[in-house]
């Protein structure tokens, strides 16, 4: 008989079974109509239902946990995020970042908070803390509508505005958490909140959060690409600066009380434009990809561990319905409202409106704010969010391959070659080729 086997020696084979899926499965599934989140979260849900766990899934059960490691997710989400981005920051090239940053958002926001007081019944400091959870676009489960990897020329209208509204609205859905928080602590305590709100969470933590990422961005920039020869990191290849970067951004910018994921992005932003034709970004890339991937399927094998637990089993009809609404109707029509006036081909304006993924930010924010205030609707918000999180990874991965290859094929690109053959979108391509004698 052989002896049972060591705890750790099981954690050692798991970790390498989980190693092997994080670098296969992309293949495995790149023309199929699955995404990685579904095959993860079905993954998890078999093996805490099947296998006896040491641990308990249930977010209620460690809330810390399950905040700092969906919070460090999203800010290695968010440096890869930042760093794919070819397009140099203005107000008219990311003008369709605006319309999805101050239209989209906010009226998210509130038709979200509208349905779960009215809907559902929550008090109105739990409905905005559900909606401002739930309104951001999700920069860890987005990839497959993201931009491509630097310099790949693969950043249309639809995966720019995607990649670049999950970079910086994961930071602007803070103030609306704070104000949940506020909210919850003014109806304990009667003190005036509004103030201290529209200065600190607003102005402050924003401004600060931009400037403290443009500032560390231009440091990690110039020791990356311009100190003397000799000892540029880039003449290393060595990628890990990149999650150097994005730890000093979060950490420097959250020690002086200010929004760090809007920090990192922005780090990432002006990283990336540093020194734009250096190959050196590629390595960068790939390291933060690789991480933020194994870091996701951890979370999301914990996250279908919850599911086969029982984390849904509140839930009735009137949760599913309003579930459904929220990713079939408020993202949608609001995407459509604040895309009024830009000019894009219907189906270019279409894809924008429907892929407001939802995923791991949500579970950070939720998380966040219910730290942070006492209030008795915890468990039907976590199940209700949940139902969300997993309808979105349902719906949204089953239809992203078939829409955005009906999307390159509008747009002259072929779906199916690899890296350089791809013909690029319009306003990529170059010159023109010179006629043949």
């Amino acid at each position: 008989m052989f002896p049972a086997p060591d705890p750790y020696i099981i954690a050692l084979t798991g970790a390498g079974a989980l190693i092997a899926l994080v670098a296969w499965l992309p293949l495995a599934l790149r023309r199929l109509p699955l995404s990685l989140p579904i095959v993860c979260i079905a993954i998890g849900a078999a093996l805490f239902a099947f296998v006896p766990m040491p641990f308990s899934p249930d977010p209620l059960d460690y809330p810390d946990i399950t905040e700092r490691f969906s919070e460090f997710v999203v800010i290695i989400a968010l440096m890869g995020a930042g760093l794919k981005i070819d397009r140099r920051f203005g107000w008219r090239q990311w003008g369709v970042t605006w319309r999805l940053l101050a239209i989209v958002m906010p009226l998210s926001i509130g038709a979200i908070t509208l349905l779960g007081a009215w809907g559902l019944g929550l008090s109105w400091v739990a409905a905005l803390l559900f909606a401002a959870s739930l309104a951001p676009t999700d920069p860890v489960l987005a990839a497959d509508v993201q931009v491509g990897p630097p310099k790949t020329g693969e950043e249309d209208e639809v995966r720019f505005g995607l990649t670049s509204e999950a970079g910086l609205n994961d930071g602007l859905a803070f103030p609306f958490v704070n104000l949940a928080i506020a909210l919850a602590a003014w109806a304990t305590t009667g003190e005036p909140w509004l103030a201290d709100w529209l200065w600190h969470d607003v102005a402050w933590e924003i401004g600060a959060g931009v400037a403290g990422g443009w500032a560390i961005g231009k440091l990690f920039g110039w020791m990356t690409f311009h100190v003397p020869a000799k000892t540029k990191l880039a003449k290393t290849g060595d990628g890990l600066i990149a999650i150097s970067a994005t730890f000093v951004s979060y950490g420097l910018t959250e020690m002086i009380n200010c929004y760090g994921f809007l920090a990192v992005f922005v780090t990432a932003l002006t990283l990336r434009q540093s020194n734009p034709d250096d190959d050196f970004h590629h390595s960068m890339h790939e390291i933060t990809e690789q991480v933020e991937r194994l870091a996701m399927m951890v979370l999301l094998l914990v996250f279908g561990g919850a599911l086969a637990s029982g984390l849904l089993a509140p839930l009735g009809w009137r949760e599913v319905a309003l579930a459904l609404l929220i990713l079939l109707v408020v993202r949608p029509v609001a995407g459509l409202i604040g895309l009024i006036g830009f000019r894009a081909a219907p189906l270019e304006r279409g894809t924008i409106a429907f892929f407001g993924i939802r995923g791991v930010g949500s579970i950070y924010y939720l998380a966040y704010g219910l730290n942070h205030m006492d209030i008795a609707e915890a468990r039907t918000l976590w199940s209700i969010t949940g139902l969300v999180i997993l309808l979105s990874v349902l719906i949204h991965g089953l239809s992203v391959t078939p829409v955005m290859r009906l999307l390159d094929k509008s747009q002259g690109r072929d779906p199916d070659s690899d890296g350089g053959e791809a013909v690029p979108p319009p306003g990529l391509q170059g010159p023109a080729e010179p006629a043949s004698a």
